[in-house]
This record gives C-alpha cells, sequence and structure tokens, in this order.
C-alpha cells in the first residue's frame, strides 16, 4: 500500500491530530466551549499578573506563587489550544514531528511545574499561619525566587528525556493520534520498539511528583489545622482559615480532574473513547480557567483592585 499512514518510517515528518474520535462532525460546536475556555485563561491569567504587578500590597510570596501559576497556566493553554482550534475550524490536523515533540515536552513540563507551585503556595500558607511573626524573614524574595527556580528546574529536567526517548523510537505502524494535541504516551505507544523505557520513566515520574507535592500539602495542611484549632475563639479559628481557602479550592481544581482522568483511562476499557480525550482536554483546560477566577473571586486584595480600575474607567 503506498497510504502515508501505513508506510514504513522511522523518523516520521508529520504526525495526524485527530481531534476527537467520532465527534469530528461536530468539531465546530465542540470549539466553541474550547475557545471561551482560552480566552477566560488568557484573559484572567493576564488580570492576575496585571494587577499583581501594579498593585504593592500584593508584593509577597502567595502572590509571587500566584504569578508563577498564572504564566504556567499562560504556556500550558498555549501549547494546546491554538492547534486544537485549528483541527476544529481548519481540518489542519497535520503537525511537525519536531513541532509534536515540542507540544508533548510543555503539556507535561507545565503539569509538574503546577504541582510544585501549589507545594510552594502550601509551604507559604504554612509559614504565614504557624510562624506569622517570622513570615517576611523567611519567606524573603531572594527564597522565593529560589524556590521558583527549583520548582521551574525540576519540571524541565525530570520531563527533558520525554521527547529524547521519543525521537529515538523507530515508527513504522501509523502517524495518526486519535486526539487533538500530543501526549507522551499516545506517540511512543506508535513506535515499533520496545518502549518500556519510556513507560516506566513516565509512570515513575507522575508517581513521583505526585506523591511527594500531594505528601508536602498534606503535611503542611495538617500543621495549619492543628495551628488554627489551638485558637481561642471560633470567628479567630474561620477567619485564619479563611485565608487558606483559595488555596484549597485551586488544590481541588488542579487534582481532581487529574485523579478523575487517571481512573477512566485505567478502568473505563467500556467507554468510548471520545468519552476518554474530552475528559483529558478537562483535566488540561479546566484548571488554568478556573485558577484566576478562584482567586480573583476569593482574594480581598485583587477584588478591590479589580473594583477601583473598572469604576475609574467608567469615571
Amino acid at each position: 500500500m503506498s497510504d502515508s499512514n501505513t508506510t514504513d518510517f522511522n523518523n516520521p515528518s508529520t504526525f495526524i491530530l485527530l481531534g476527537i474520535p467520532g465527534l469530528e462532525a461536530a468539531h465546530v460546536w465542540i470549539s466553541i466551549p474550547f475557545c471561551a475556555m482560552y480566552a477566560i485563561t488568557i484573559l484572567g491569567n493576564v488580570t492576575i499578573l496585571f494587577t499583581v504587578k501594579r498593585e504593592p500590597n500584593l508584593h509577597g510570596p502567595m502572590y509571587y506563587f500566584l504569578c508563577m501559576l498564572a504564566g504556567s497556566d499562560l504556556v500550558g493553554s498555549t501549547s494546546i489550544v491554538p492547534k486544537m482550534l485549528s483541527i476544529f475550524w481548519f481540518n489542519s490536523r497535520e503537525i511537525d514531528f519536531s513541532s509534536c515533540l515540542t507540544q508533548m515536552y510543555f503539556i507535561h513540563c507545565v503539569a509538574v511545574i503546577d504541582s510544585g507551585i501549589l507545594a510552594a503556595m502550601a509551604l507559604d500558607r504554612y509559614v504565614a499561619i504557624c510562624h506569622p511573626l517570622r513570615h517576611s524573614t523567611i519567606l524573603t524574595n531572594p527564597v522565593v525566587a529560589k524556590i521558583g527556580l527549583a520548582v521551574v528546574l525540576r519540571g524541565g529536567v525530570l520531563i527533558l528525556p520525554y521527547p529524547f526517548l521519543a525521537r529515538r523510537w523507530p515508527y513504522c505502524r501509523t502517524n495518526i493520534i486519535p486526539q487533538p494535541y500530543c501526549e507522551h504516551m499516545a506517540v511512543v505507544k506508535l513506535a515499533c520498539a520496545d518502549i518500556r523505557i519510556s513507560n516506566y520513566y513516565g509512570l515513575s515520574v507522575a508517581i513521583w511528583v505526585t506523591t511527594l507535592d500531594v505528601f508536602f500539602i498534606a503535611l503542611s495542611y495538617t500543621q495549619i489545622l492543628r495551628a488554627i484549632f489551638s485558637l481561642p475563639t471560633k470567628d479567630a479559628r474561620l477567619k485564619t482559615f479563611g485565608t487558606c481557602g483559595s488555596h484549597l479550592c485551586v488544590i481541588l481544581v488542579s487534582y481532581i480532574p487529574s485523579v478523575f482522568s487517571s481512573l477512566t483511562h485505567r478502568f473505563g476499557h467500556n467507554v468510548a473513547l471520545h468519552f476518554h480525550v474530552l475528559i483529558t482536554n478537562a483535566y488540561l483546560l479546566v484548571p488554568p480557567m478556573l485558577h484566576p477566577i478562584i482567586y480573583g473571586v476569593s482574594t480581598k486584595q485583587i477584588r478591590d483592585r479589580l473594583l477601583r480600575l473598572f469604576s475609574h474607567k467608567q469615571t
């Protein structure tokens, strides 16, 4: 056969992204919520960055970490959604092999960085509540910068083997990827070689990063709850716990879709492929959209700054 999708090749020049398999006829309609989520993600996270930059009262560790999260979410969403929309709107399914590996790298790197930032935010809440008088001396700007650099380097270094391993495998089965982006295992499963190294390494990174960060977050909040319950009055306990509300919501928004997506892939063998793909897309796109909304609504300083900005424009 001369079909380019079945011809033997070691390094394909392009991959074919199918979008949402089985729902091709509805791609234009499916694109509407995805486009809306991307627009909200861009607007919300840029607003967070602008507000923190312009408001001196927000120049503190928690808001520096929030800016890191906003920047990471912008990079992650932008690495996925534009290509996805081009598939839905223009049927532009081809993606260059190197571009596919680059997209794969950024998708997984951003996921690891986001998880590390949530752990760093938990550290900030622990110091702020358990050692309030030493908060400004413990989490100084240089310390926050070092934590941020460590989080970024961890994500960058841990995910770097993904594209390098994927590039070395021979691909002789097909170049069709049954989803709208290049995910690590979706790509390496197309190789006609023993991919156990990629499989085991990817699984090890996922387990190690998630276990370490969740353990650190749980440990921080165990100490936070002990400090809160030792406060003398109910009002004091509620007020102190309220300072953690937005961070807890972001943690839930970030980890619950990830867990649900993982369970669906591992145990939902009878679930339609398009449902798997939609769930994974939700896991990648919903948290970056909700993060700025949660902090914008629940953080008084950000809310007040936005209200002053809009009221000033109206006058």
